[in-house]
């Protein structure tokens, strides 16, 4: 697919990228880790957590069309985008991470965690651990109690092997793909990402992920039944989810979760389908904000 600026920016696209944004690093058991932030500080707010080998990045045309009201922080995990990289990866480790940076980067109160694909299954394994400390989760089309797709991409050695060196950044950008595949994206959502998830280094380009994060263990929290805060899911009509897997999640998740499907959208929803899966976010978050209101607490 290629990831030249052969198209025109949409007028929402270009009004997010100009917002402004507030970068830091927060020291997380050793690793700095990076974030981006949007909205007003000591507000409210939601910590979004992107898949695995992506980064902070993708959310760069989202999270000001969220931030009305409240603080909005992106962070690359550890391994990932701008962080630091680790000897060792796990969801609990990421977890942490993600709850650590929510207060420095300007959040009040419980946080509320959306997580893309292995994002998603970092939130639900926060959920279970840190439930009462947060406002929510919500999962996008998340193979919850399986591996992500990168990890089956990377053990079927189908992607994510030895990292590559390119000799110039055009080679690097001209050699991205999405894990799993997907042709369907707006043309500008795919060049920004796809231009952002490069870095130089001794001989040329390559991408910004730590390989090693792949051969993470799993995690016990994966096959709960117990969230321990409230849950919204949601599935990509052209995803990786299964109709069996998704019955499955829906029993676990309980019967107030919250569980929508995202129309022709493929497994990056937003790269695809950003505008409805903005719409559903905010859905999410003003009927959480009603239940806090009638229960009488902060909102």
């Amino acid at each position: 697919m290629s990831t030249e600026h052969t198209h025109t920016t949409p007028g929402w696209f270009d009004r997010a990228l100009a917002a402004p944004v507030e970068t830091g690093r927060v020291d997380v058991a050793g690793a700095e880790v990076t974030y981006r932030a949007w909205g007003p500080v000591g507000a409210p707010g939601i910590v979004l957590i992107h898949g695995g080998a992506a980064h902070s990045r993708w959310w760069d045309h989202l999270a000001p069309q969220l931030a009305e009201g409240r603080r909005v922080v992106a962070l690359d995990l550890s391994g990932h985008g701008d962080s630091d990289r680790r000897a060792d990866y796990s969801l609990e480790r990421w977890a942490e991470e993600a709850l650590a940076v929510a207060k420095p980067a300007g959040i009040d109160g419980a946080p509320v965690f959306v997580g893309h694909s292995m994002g998603g299954m970092v939130a639900f394994v926060a959920a279970r651990l840190f439930g009462a400390e947060l406002g929510g989760v919500v999962l996008i089309d998340s193979p919850v109690h399986a591996r992500t797709p990168e990890e089956e991409a990377a053990r079927r050695r189908r992607a994510f092997g030895p990292v590559k060196v390119y000799p110039t950044r055009e080679e690097a950008l001209a050699h991205f793909r999405f894990v799993p595949p997907q042709d369907s994206a707006v043309p500008a959502v795919l060049a920004h990402v796809a231009e952002h998830s490069m870095r130089p280094v001794e001989g040329g380009w390559s991408w910004k992920f730590d390989a090693a994060m792949m051969s993470r263990g799993g995690s016990e929290h994966l096959g709960a039944d117990d969230p321990r805060c409230r849950i919204a899911y949601f599935r990509a009509e052209h995803g990786i989810i299964s109709d069996a897997v998704m019955a499955d999640m829906r029993e676990r998740f309980g019967p107030t979760a919250i569980v929508a499907e995202i129309p022709d959208a493929g497994h990056h929803v937003m790269i695809d389908q950003p505008l409805p899966l903005v719409a559903g976010i905010r859905t999410v978050l003003a009927a959480w904000a009603s239940e806090d209101r009638v229960a009488g607490l902060p909102t």
